[in-house]
């Protein structure tokens, strides 16, 4: 088994496509479901495949994202750099931090037009990709 995506339901479809494509995301493909309702696939250029996935239904009570989420962490190559760019873009990302000390990965956070909190990690050199059983142990 694998994860495939992620899906955030979203209030205003075109507001949270212009935010996810300035974060770097594109659309994959649209699905109408009907009575203005769709569903849109995003993936990083880089990823094989979708790995979000926005649900606007317009006649939804706005969304509440809820005390049960947290936030979805999203690997950058250079976080400088990507901060650069998301405030070029409009975007405003909050200050670097070094959540486990000078020697971890490197973080920023933002959020979405709907509440979604995302975390930008770059890992420190010589990091493999992702959280692995090596940083447990």
């Amino acid at each position: 088994m694998k994860t495939l995506f992620v899906s955030y339901r979203v209030t205003d479809l075109d507001r949270s496509l212009g935010f996810y494509s300035a974060l770097g995301y594109a659309e994959l493909g649209k699905v109408p479901l009907g009575g203005g309702a769709h569903l849109v696939l995003l993936k990083f250029p880089d990823e094989p495949a979708a790995s979000l996935e926005l649900v606007h239904r317009p006649g939804d009570e706005p969304v509440d994202v809820g005390s049960g989420f947290d936030h979805l962490a999203i690997q950058v190559e250079e976080l400088t750099l990507t901060l650069t760019k998301l405030m070029e873009a409009g975007l405003r990302p909050g200050p670097l931090q070094y959540p486990i000390g000078p020697d971890g990965p490197t973080t920023s956070w933002l959020t979405d037009p709907d509440g979604y909190r995302i975390e930008l990690v770059e890992w420190p050199a010589g990091h493999a990709d992702g959280i692995t059983p090596a940083d447990f142990t």
